[in-house]
């Protein structure tokens, strides 16, 4: 007689094994997907503090974390290369693995209109007017090889003649592009935003209108991305707005209208205690809106007029500053600040000389540095208390300058609309290492990637490196 006790036995416990082994293999593989995912984010995270995604590098503070560029070049030293751009503009380029993206406008046989004085508005002032369209222009996005400066691939988004003009010393394409390594948000302001594939594959474009911007001056506002989300602030002389898309489909998550003039200033995404938000500054007010839902969280006094230079933060502190006909700085403590800020403990130091028209400023550590209008003279203040460690410092050799500081391996990087690119030491104490030269001016920001400074000029495109 069968032993059917033994039997049953050993058919359960195969059948147990049959029922635990898929639910260990899913297991397993949860665990190695999300293993996966954890080395995914976290390789994402290192590659883009070691590339410069965005306007203002990684963390948006000018500051490149990983970098060690050369501290001393000229045209015939440690210039790896130089490349005759194709079109131009004042975009900072942005770059991601071993390309740099570019955007720039293709000029035809015409020629834009000279700059002109209008005739003495009050008081014997004359007012600037601005380089006049009078051509088709072909808006595209450049990827770059970083090894050779060798075109990989050109897309020309929109080919239109512009609808109004540009400051005698702007250029049609001044937005810089943005990239979450994935795919590239290039912005032509006007002329739209178009996602991009690595490789040049079209994935969607958002056409937000017509800008009308004061006196004609140009456009210049870079988009900011966070997660999910792209941020445009659209601050012009028409009907105002600061709007989230997202950033697959380019579909517009919330819109908000602003009681504002134009600014070129960039929207900063900032972090408090898991909450996200977008930091804008301006004339009439400093606001923040919830990223989610476009709700405001706080605002607080504005800026002058024209404001062109970007938020920074670190920690819990942000600033905000311009400089065009008078001076404005503010450090806001996020803690506490909820509803309207003005006066209040939030602000917790502000500086009112000395501040910048065109160029943003730089965080570095503890130490905030900027220009004077757009002038050659910098100060360096305590980022925590307000302190000013020196300036107004005069530079020499660097008098006239748009393009915002760099730092990178405890340097600081200036270039200038001359051609010269001023080196000097960061911390409390000023002290010049190098002042290099090249044949091109520079009103774009240097970017600063590995052991490599990449410079936009009117002209060229350098890759200063070691040789």
């Amino acid at each position: 007689m069968k032993d059917v006790t033994g039997f049953a036995a050993h058919s359960i416990k195969k059948k147990r094994q049959n029922y635990f082994l898929p639910v260990f293999v899913g297991l397993l593989v949860c665990v190695v997907v999300g293993g996966s995912a954890v080395e995914s984010e976290a390789g994402q995270k290192a590659d883009s503090m070691r590339y410069w995604p965005q306007w203002r590098g990684p963390e948006g503070n000018g500051v490149a974390p990983l970098a060690d560029p050369p501290v001393q070049w000229s045209e015939g030293e440690n210039v790896r290369w130089k490349i005759a751009l194709p079109g131009t503009g004042h975009a900072t380029p942005i770059v991601w693995g071993e390309r740099i993206y570019v955007t720039i406008a293709i000029q035809g046989e015409a020629v834009a209109s000279a700059a002109v004085e209008e005739e003495p508005q009050g008081e014997g002032r004359r007012r600037r007017r601005g380089v006049q369209p009078d051509q088709t222009l072909k808006f595209a996005l450049l990827a770059i090889d970083r090894k050779d400066g060798r075109i990989a691939w050109q897309r020309i988004v929109r080919e239109e003649k512009p609808h109004e003009g540009h400051h005698p010393d702007a250029a049609w394409v001044s937005n810089s592009s943005v990239t979450d390594g994935q795919h590239i948000y290039a912005y032509f302001g006007s002329r739209g935003l178009y996602c991009f594939d690595m490789e040049g594959q079209l994935k969607w474009e958002k056409d937000l209108g017509d800008m009308q911007t004061r006196r004609g001056f140009g456009e210049g506002s870079s988009p900011a991305l966070h997660g999910n989300t792209l941020v445009i602030n659209w601050d012009h002389q028409g009907p105002s707005f600061i709007v989230a898309l997202d950033k697959t489909t380019g579909a517009e998550k919330w819109r908000s209208g602003r009681d504002e003039e134009t600014s070129w200033s960039t929207p900063f995404v900032v972090e408090h205690k898991g909450r996200p938000q977008i930091v804008t500054s301006a004339t009439n007010k400093v606001r923040s809106y919830d990223l989610e839902t476009g709700e405001i969280i706080w605002e607080s006094q504005g800026m002058t007029v024209n404001v062109i230079p970007s938020p920074v933060a670190s920690g819990d502190l942000i600033f905000v500053m311009s400089g065009f006909r008078g001076s404005a700085l503010q450090a806001i403590r996020l803690p506490a600040a909820q509803g309207n800020i003005a006066d209040s403990d939030a602000v917790v130091w502000s500086y009112s000389q000395d501040t910048p028209y065109v160029p943003s400023p730089l965080l570095y550590g503890d130490a905030l540095y900027f220009l004077k209008g757009n002038k050659g003279i910098l100060s360096c203040l305590n980022a925590q208390t307000g302190e000013v460690h020196y300036g107004p410092q005069r530079l020499a050799d660097v008098a006239n300058v748009y393009a915002s500081p760099v730092g990178a391996n405890g340097r600081v990087y200036l270039a200038g609309r001359d051609g010269n690119v001023l080196v000097f030491k960061g911390g409390p104490e000023f002290a010049v290492l190098a002042t290099n030269s090249l044949e091109d001016g520079f009103d774009a920001s240097p970017v600063a990637v590995d052991g490599e400074l990449y410079l936009r000029g009117r002209q060229f495109l350098y890759c200063i490196a070691a040789n």
